[in-house]
């Protein structure tokens, strides 16, 4: 659940909460509306009274000592996002609230969470993960020292409530279990899986394929992003059929190097990047696991939010696999020459 706090000092009891709260040695209070509300009414067309006369909130933010004053939530989202316009139109950007998204694996998953947040994708974001940040996760999680020990679900939600803290975001700091899987998982329109458990991914899309939700995965080696469209195929095979009839008990528990091969089958080794390919013999021995990069996952969030995009303006892709290999394109770049 989110850990920080949303208040109004019209209310009493947040007034005397506030008051509180900015009495403790050392809090910071951080309040610039003026200039916020001087952009919002800056904004063309100009946003009707109801936003314009909303009341501000202050948002405590405990793990900053921080007290926060912004905008209210409608004049908050109204400015937040008036860039997106017209790459998304008013109209498309209210649809999008109404998306529930999940997301199950916040290393490569917090890129992709915080860019669904910052275009305004969603409504609510559910995130899963059991783990806790390390300082090997920071080549590719844009987090920093201040996170190391702290679940990754949670610096993930704190990172999007810092963008937005009017976005519902759950976190499943559990990861995803027996008991929490149900209440992960009911109600989601779309569930993004950036798991690294083999035995998990089939689990979920049992779960997603049972209730009809559509599965996105983005794989950091050469740009693979693969949708399963359980939502209009209920009889698709899980991850396209590659692993065969594997059940995902037998999947349990196998290390970095039992993985590999498996992985691979996954990714078609006949199309894994050059690097990868090589790297795969070595995990076990000389690698502990195998290797991504930042800009990869970089990558995969802006991936999985075009599709995401993409099913909240009313036109989402089918089923199966494309790769979006930006070195394959680097190393294509010609030269332009002006037309005649």
């Amino acid at each position: 659940m989110a850990e920080h706090q949303v208040l109004n000092a019209v209310s009493s009891v947040d007034k005397a909460r506030i008051d509180d709260l900015a009495a403790v040695a050392g809090t910071r209070i951080l309040d610039t509306t003026a200039t916020q509300l001087d952009s919002l009414r800056e904004l063309l067309p100009m946003p009707q009274a109801d936003v314009l006369d909303e009341d501000p909130r202050w948002i405590h933010y405990p793990w900053r000592g921080a007290l926060v004053r912004v905008l209210g939530p409608l004049g908050y989202r109204r400015l937040r996002l008036d860039r997106n316009r017209n790459k998304i139109t008013a109209d498309e950007q209210a649809r999008m609230a109404d998306l529930t998204v999940g997301v199950v694996g916040l290393s490569v998953g917090h890129a992709v969470a915080h860019t669904l947040a910052i275009e305004g994708l969603c409504g609510e974001l559910r995130l899963a993960d059991f783990d806790e940040l390390d300082l090997s996760n920071l080549n590719r999680v844009p987090a920093t020292v201040f996170d190391l020990g702290v679940n990754k679900s949670v610096v993930a939600a704190r990172r999007i409530a810092e963008v937005d803290p009017y976005l519902s975001v759950l976190t499943f700091p559990q990861g995803l279990t027996e008991t929490t899987v149900d209440s992960f998982m009911d109600g989601l329109d779309i569930v993004v899986d950036e798991c690294d458990s083999l035995d998990a991914k089939l689990v979920l899309r049992e779960h997603a394929r049972r209730r009809g939700i559509p599965v996105v995965m983005e794989t950091s080696d050469g740009g693979i992003l693969d949708v399963e469209r359980f939502d209009l195929e209920p009889d698709r095979p899980l991850l396209h059929g590659l692993l065969g009839d594997v059940d995902a008990s037998a999947l349990v528990g196998l290390t970095n190097a039992e993985k590999a091969p498996l992985a691979a089958r996954i990714l078609d080794p006949r199309k894994l990047t050059v690097r990868m390919l090589a790297s795969l013999p070595e995990i076990g021995t000389t690698l502990s696991t195998w290797p991504q990069l930042g800009s990869d996952v970089a990558l995969g969030g802006a991936s999985v939010a075009a599709v995401v995009r993409a099913f909240g303006i009313g036109s989402p892709p089918r089923s199966g696999r494309v790769r979006v290999n930006l070195d394959a394109y680097v190393a294509e770049i010609a030269e332009v020459h002006p037309p005649d």
